[in-house]
């Protein structure tokens, strides 16, 4: 029985579709912010976001758990105490006058971070358990080249005896992880671009 409906995650819901970030003509200062919230605000702050109609992404993690006999499900947030914004100044402050933020930060590598939401994304996306990966250690890179992820491109984590294709947000020194088999990854090269495909 499910505590809450699922809420959107993402507007608009093109947002994360391209591997590059939308430009819009009208706002050259459009840019991401990781916006970090008061403790378990991330969805009041969502809400309210996509009730003044600004762009943002807080990533979901769907959650089950037996309590007395009866299923609980729940969407939670992937990255706790994080939403991300995409918009310029008006939207940051119109975030800001939530009071639902901590601090609000801005990632020098604007490329970057869009890339690694853009994955993230599209492992959110599919539906296949995720795991959260904090404080992710060295691994090799690899890319994914059979199955609904091809062309992906992560680090291989090996926890324990299973294989973990992880992909990194670079900004916050977080992940997220999902199980692959060894035939499904290639190593990538260091440095090498190998392009995601949607």
């Amino acid at each position: 029985m499910p505590l809450l409906t699922a809420e959107p995650s993402v507007f608009p819901p093109n947002l994360l579709e391209s591997e590059e970030p939308p430009a819009p003509s009208d706002a050259p200062d459009f840019r991401w912010w990781a916006l970090h919230t008061r403790p378990r605000t991330e969805k009041e702050l969502a809400r309210r976001l996509l009730n003044r109609s600004v762009s943002f992404f807080l990533p979901l993690r769907h959650k089950e758990w037996l309590t007395r006999g009866r299923r609980f499900s729940s969407h939670l947030p992937l990255f706790p105490g994080y939403l991300f914004l995409y918009g310029g100044e008006r939207d940051r402050v119109t975030a800001l006058e939530t009071n639902l933020i901590v601090n609000c930060l801005s990632a020098a590598d604007q490329s970057q971070l869009h890339d690694d939401l853009h994955r993230v994304y599209r492992l959110v996306s599919s539906d296949v358990p995720l795991t959260l990966e904090e404080k992710l250690g060295p691994g090799d890179p690899v890319v994914i080249t059979q199955g609904r992820f091809t062309g992906l491109q992560g680090r291989v984590l090996r926890r324990w005896k299973n294989l973990k294709f992880t992909v990194e947000i670079h900004f916050l020194q977080q992940g997220v992880s999902i199980e692959v088999e060894p035939w499904m990854i290639e190593p990538l090269e260091e440095g090498a671009s190998h392009k995601t495909r949607n």
